[in-house]
C-alpha cells in the first residue's frame, strides 16, 4: 500500500513537515510496510520558499534590503541549481516587518521586492517565481520598479519616492529595465482574482489591513487607475482588469504589462514543480488537512488543489484538519473523500493549538483503523 501526505502547515501550532512526521509515525506503526510519501505543501504565499526549497533544494543568498518603510533589513531567497529563484515578497515588503503603528500603504513601498530581484538577476538567475502574500504595500509595483531601474518624476520632473501617495504624482517614467529581466521567465504566485481597482481591487479589499482608513482607499484607488495608465501607455498593453493585478497592493502590474510575467495559483505552480501527479501516482490514499477547512479551502488553498489532484487520478483524499466547519460541500464536489476534524471537544483555541500534535495522532489512528480494514 502506498500513501501519499500532502497537507498545508495547522497555522499557529504544527508546520506541515511536522504534520508529515505525526502522520508518518502512526503509519507506520500501524503497519511499516506500507509505503509513505511526504509531500509538506504550501499555497504559494508565505512558505513558498521554505516548501520548495526543502523539495529542491539550493543556495540561500542573504540580501541588504529596504524594508517597507526604508529601514535596512536581511531579506532572502533561494536559487536552484536550475538557476530558478524563489523569492517571497513578505521577506522584503511584508507585513511582519512593520509593527502595527508603523502600518501606512500611503507611505510603504515594494523597494526591497525590486532590490531581491535585481540580486538574483546579478548572480545569473535563469527563471524567477515569487510569492506575493503578506505584502504592506498599495504602491502597484512602483517601488519595486524603482529599485530595477525605471524612473518616475512628478510634473516638475522630480523624482519621486515609490510609494502609495506618489502614485497620483506620476507625470513621466524615464530609465529602463534590466535586460536581463526580459530574458527571464517569471511566474507570479497569487490566489485572488482581485482585479487592481474598484469595489474589488487592491486598495478597498486588502487596504485595511494594511493600516488604510476610508480617505487613504480613495486616493489609492484613484492612483493606482492613474498609475496603471502610465504603465500601460509605455507598451500600449491592458492590466487594470486582468484578473488578480489587485493582489499584493498590484506588485504585479509592472512585471506584467512590461516583461510578461505571468500570473498563477500558487498552489498549482507548487504541485508542477514538485511533480506531485506523478509522486501521487499508484497511491491508495492522500491525506491532506490544515489549521481549519471551511468554505474558504474551496478557493485555491492547499485541501482543494490536492482534492482535484487526487479525484484527476481516481484517489480518495481525505482531510485531517484542526477544524471542519460548516460549507465545505464545494470541496467534495472538488474531490474531498472525507473531511475529520482532530478535535472534537470544547476546548478552546489555545489548548487545542498546544495540544495539536497529540490530537492529530489521535485521529490518525481513528482514522487508520477504518482504511486499513
Amino acid at each position: 500500500m502506498k500513501i501519499v501526505l500532502a497537507p498545508d502547515s495547522y497555522k499557529g501550532s504544527l508546520s506541515a513537515a511536522e504534520v508529515c512526521h505525526i502522520l508518518t509515525e502512526e503509519i507506520h506503526g500501524v503497519n511499516g510496510e506500507i509505503e509513505v510519501v511526504s509531500m509538506p505543501l504550501s499555497d504559494g504565499g508565505e512558505g513558498l520558499l521554505d516548501c520548495l526549497g526543502q523539495a529542491l533544494g539550493g543556495e540561500i543568498f542573504p540580501c541588504q534590503v529596504q524594508d517597507p518603510i526604508g529601514r535596512s533589513v536581511t531579506a532572502r531567497y533561494m536559487m536552484t541549481p536550475e538557476g530558478t529563484a524563489i523569492i517571497e515578497m513578505a521577506a522584503a515588503s511584508g507585513l511582519p516587518l512593520l509593527a502595527p503603528e508603523e502600518l501606512n500603504p500611503m507611505l510603504t513601498s515594494s523597494y526591497g521586492t525590486g532590490e531581491l530581484i535585481l540580486d538574483a538577476l546579478k548572480r545569473g538567475c535563469r527563471q524567477i517565481i515569487m510569492g506575493i502574500g503578506g505584502s504592506a504595500t498599495i504602491d502597484g509595483g512602483m517601488g519595486m520598479a524603482s529599485a530595477l531601474g525605471l524612473r518616475f518624476v512628478d510634473g516638475q520632473g522630480n523624482r519621486l519616492k515609490g510609494c502609495g501617495a506618489d502614485l497620483m504624482r506620476v507625470a513621466g517614467i524615464e530609465g529602463s529595465l534590466p535586460k536581463a529581466l526580459s530574458e527571464v521567465p517569471i511566474t507570479i504566485a497569487c490566489d485572488v482574482d482581485n482585479p487592481l481597482c474598484g469595489p474589488r481591487g487592491a486598495a478597498a479589499v486588502f487596504g485595511p489591513q494594511k493600516g488604510a482608513d476610508p480617505e487613504m482607499i480613495d486616493h489609492l484607488d484613484r492612483g493606482l487607475a492613474h498609475f496603471s495608465q502610465m504603465i500601460e501607455g509605455l507598451v500600449q498593453g491592458e492590466g487594470q482588469s486582468i484578473k488578480g493585478m489587485g493582489a499584493a497592493g498590484g506588485i504585479s502590474l509592472p512585471l506584467y504589462a512590461l516583461e510578461g510575467a505571468v500570473l498563477r495559483g500558487g498552489l498549482d505552480i507548487i504541485l508542477d514543480v514538485l511533480d506531485f501527479d506523478g509522486c501521487i501516482a499508484g497511491s491508495q490514499y492522500i491525506i491532506t488537512g490544515e489549521g481549519r477547512t471551511d468554505a474558504q479551502s474551496a478557493m485555491g488553498k492547499v485541501v482543494s488543489g490536492v482534492a482535484k489532484r487526487g479525484k484527476a487520478q481516481g484517489i480518495p483524499v481525505i482531510a485531517l484538519s484542526g477544524a471542519v466547519e460548516p460549507g465545505i460541500e464545494a470541496l467534495y464536489e472538488i474531490g474531498l473523500t472525507a473531511a475529520f476534524p482532530t478535535c472534537t471537544n470544547t476546548q478552546g483555541l489555545e489548548w487545542q493549538i498546544t495540544h495539536a500534535g497529540d490530537n492529530l495522532r489521535r485521529a490518525a489512528r481513528n482514522i487508520l483503523a477504518l482504511i486499513m480494514m
